[in-house]
């Protein structure tokens, strides 16, 4: 379903621990439990995460997460609703900047378990082929993701 890499980041199994249970509801809520999608997630620095999005967004600045999705919606949502599962294929890659997750939790008054959580979950629903550029878009996502960390009881 997933695995976790780490670049320049200590790892730690709570990491390991809140990206699982958080996935494992992901998968749970968009009927993906018995498909074969995998998910690498990359933990790291401000630093790569930096180079990655000037690389890839062309925008020079660290950021707290970013989403590589293999999918376009369509073809994401052709899978899920024909449930073709056959073999395993990647869903996409998410790569998170630790520091900002520590930086955003403070900052936001929340805990690091929530601001991780969060990361994922926005991270999974841009893989799933949602955005939040148009205000209906963000809605949508925002919607879905606050259903996973209400499920999971994981609060402001």
């Amino acid at each position: 379903m997933f695995e976790i890499v780490y670049n320049g980041v200590e790892p730690k199994e709570d990491y390991e621990k809140i990206i699982e249970k958080v996935l494992e509801k992901c998968y749970e809520e968009e009927h993906l439990q018995d498909s074969k999608l995998i998910i690498t997630i990359t933990l790291t620095t401000p630093e790569y995460i930096q180079k990655i999005n000037k690389e890839y967004r062309k925008i020079d600045r660290a950021t707290d997460v970013l989403s590589f999705p293999m999918f376009e919606k369509q073809e994401i949502d052709e899978k899920v609703n024909a449930q073709n599962f056959l073999y395993e294929d990647m869903l996409g890659d998410i790569v998170i900047s630790i520091e900002k997750v520590e930086e955003q939790a403070k900052e936001y008054g929340h805990s690091f378990e929530r601001e991780l959580s969060y990361m994922v979950v926005h991270g999974f629903y841009h893989l799933m082929g949602y955005d939040h550029i148009e205000a209906q878009d963000k809605e949508v996502m925002r919607a879905k993701e606050e259903t996973i960390l209400k499920q999971l009881e994981i609060n402001r």
